[in-house]
């Protein structure tokens, strides 16, 4: 037996890869990292491919032993990592050999971690990716959907690699600063009262704690959002307005149609931010050209070496 076995899954551990490409049209969402800048840099200071599966591990709480030698990376919220008691870095990779106990304690600010393995953990695919959807019942280890359990094993292979690397303190987000989102207008934009789309830009709302991997809530005085009386495809970052005035921001579990009018779209990017909150953290917003958007998210790409 090769691999990593869970004596502590914590709250909420996921195995996750790129997500599922091509089926929206049958209602699967895509998936996925909801951090995806965190994940991509785990798997580059491994060197392993854009997508290479990992585990998603929400607040921390988890305790692995290692069945193989090998080299991790952790990179994401700040937790503490013991590796048989002795302290390791965030944002960096490190050895571990057969037989030692890594411990990830409760993360400090931040809400996820995400920790790569050498070449990546192997799982049975479905509908062409491993990442696990709970809503959904699709993927993760036993391809059912269900988050990690103790006694699992993660499996992978054994691996070498020389010396230390960790990422620039640059590319390391603070996750304790409430964030300044950017938004593209867009979609039903134009049908809200200009004094309604000046005030979402305006106001403070907060993140409630009803958010999840689908969709992240927001508290704070209502919009007035138009009628809609029909269903359209949505992307992931859309802002849908409900009636109830408070918006919705979707996250990469969600559904792949909806009828609630929507404001425009978070930048790609600062999803990962916004993933990383925790629930009160308040939260402001700012407009974003679509150029500029593509131009960092192009940039993104290239530099992770995303297919």
């Amino acid at each position: 037996m090769s691999g990593f076995v869970v004596i502590k899954p914590g709250p909420l551990s996921l195995l996750q890869d790129a997500g599922r490409v091509g089926w929206q049209q049958c209602g699967v969402s895509p998936g996925g990292p909801l951090d995806r800048h965190a994940a991509a840099w785990a798997n580059r200071l491994l060197g392993n491919p854009w997508g290479t599966p990992l585990l998603e591990i929400a607040l921390g709480g988890v305790e692995l032993e290692s069945r193989v030698d090998t080299w991790v990376a952790l990179c994401g919220a700040d937790l503490p990592i013991e590796l048989d008691g002795q302290p390791q870095a965030l944002w960096t990779r490190f050895p571990v050999r057969t037989g030692q106990r890594l411990h990830l304690g409760f993360a400090r600010s931040g809400q996820r971690a995400y920790l790569a393995v050498a070449s990546g953990f192997r799982a049975e695919p479905v509908l062409g990716s491993v990442a696990t959807q709970v809503r959904e019942g699709l993927g993760g280890l036993r391809g059912d959907g269900s988050a990690l359990q103790a006694g699992d094993v993660l499996h992978c292979s054994p691996s070498t690699r020389p010396g230390v690397a960790s990422v620039p303190w640059p590319y390391r987000p603070d996750y304790r600063e409430p964030p300044v989102l950017r938004v593209i207008l867009g979609g039903d934009a134009p049908l809200f009262a200009e004094a309604e789309r000046t005030a979402f830009f305006r106001r403070e709302w907060r993140l409630s704690p009803q958010s999840d991997r689908m969709g992240a809530r927001l508290l704070g005085e209502p919009l007035h959002a138009p009628a809609r009386q029909w269903s359209l495809g949505i992307a992931t970052g859309a802002i849908q307005v409900p009636p109830d005035g408070q918006p919705i921001i979707l996250m990469t579990d969600r559904q792949t149609m909806g009828g609630y009018p929507i404001l425009g779209w978070v930048h790609s990017l600062d999803l990962d931010r916004l993933a990383q909150c925790p629930a009160h953290m308040p939260l402001r917003f700012a407009e974003l050209d679509l150029d500029e958007a593509q131009a960092e998210l192009r940039m993104f790409y290239r530099f992770f070496g995303r297919p």
